[in-house]
């Protein structure tokens, strides 16, 4: 259960159920605000099923004989590429959902709001913000060890549908407190207006995973791996006497893709290959992480144009 994998299918099975749950409840309860919070957990569900075989995938790129030949052919390079495509199409999926429902939110103030059962409201809120907390926490720990890109995001989608429920809880219980008062006029309002205000919260949210997405899929190079990898390059070419090096740096998803050409001397002293592949061996050990998410290329030549 402990792996992306397992903890990626307990959260669609999870989030399924509270989809559910949520279009139900908010049919019996009149209220937009809960459907909207059952399509938005759907919306999560489904680009989660996405993140899950897309994870699986890249596990499994990396085993010898997990694909299939003709899938391993096709995709020569890996399945890295998708990993920052899936983000930022969630992403932009829960932005767009969101200012959908801010739109309706504002027409329904406009148009004199909507009355609501709040008893169900109320059952339904709760409910499901002690499932999201739970749901939230779960990821949390299982996350300390993984360290997944998609983790924190489903991490992040958790904590949003909890504080929608808890804006919703808080709402139907005021709005069940003043039923019968002389602030009785504000209760079709309630629904809609918090609906308003849970949209606006949630808009910025996931910008940061889009824009990071965005920063991936068109290869900007980071500045603290780059910093990394031009300082053990500058190391070899002092320590081995080559003339100097290009180094190439890009983070697509959880991968790393480096690739260093050294420039050595022309009619320097001759090497045997095994002496070449010790000197790869060195520099792969002090760039580090060494698993199957880095992309290492390392070559020498004479002719610097061929490191252009």
């Amino acid at each position: 259960m402990l792996t992306e994998q397992g903890v990626l299918r307990a959260s669609i099975l999870i989030t399924f159920v509270v989809a559910a749950f949520g279009i139900v409840f908010g049919l019996l309860s009149g209220s937009f605000s809960i459907a909207f919070d059952g399509v938005f957990a759907l919306a999560d569900a489904a680009m989660t099923t996405v993140a899950l075989g897309v994870s699986a995938l890249i596990v499994k790129s990396a085993q010898s004989d997990a694909l299939s030949g003709k899938l391993r052919n096709r995709f020569t390079m890996g399945f890295w590429h998708l990993e920052p495509m899936v983000l930022g199409l969630n992403g932009t999926i829960l932005i767009m959902v969101a200012i959908y429902a801010l739109i309706n939110a504002i027409l329904s103030i406009q148009g004199g709001g909507r009355e609501l059962e709040f008893g169900y409201a109320i059952l339904y809120a709760a409910t499901t913000l002690v499932v999201c907390l739970g749901m939230a926490f779960f990821d949390w720990r299982a996350n300390r060890k993984i360290e997944s890109d998609f983790l924190k995001l489903d991490i992040h989608s958790w904590l949003m549908s909890g504080a929608i429920s808890a804006a919703l809880l808080i709402a139907f219980l005021i709005g069940y407190g003043v039923e019968g008062t002389r602030y009785d006029w504000m209760t079709p309002y309630i629904d809609p207006a918090v609906l308003a205000i849970i949209s606006v919260a949630i808009i910025p949210i996931p910008i940061g995973t889009v824009r990071q997405a965005v920063a991936d899929m068109l290869l900007l190079t980071p500045a603290d791996l780059k910093e990394h990898v031009d300082q053990v390059a500058r190391d070899t070419v002092q320590r081995h006497g080559f003339l100097t090096y290009r180094a190439y740096v890009a983070k697509v998803g959880r991968a790393k893709q480096i690739e260093i050409y050294f420039i050595v001397a022309r009619n320097g002293a001759a090497r045997r290959l095994e002496e070449w592949d010790k000197i790869r061996d060195e520099i792969g050990e002090a760039i580090g992480d060494e698993s199957y998410n880095r992309w290492l290329t390392i070559a020498f030549t004479t002719d610097s144009e061929w490191a252009e």
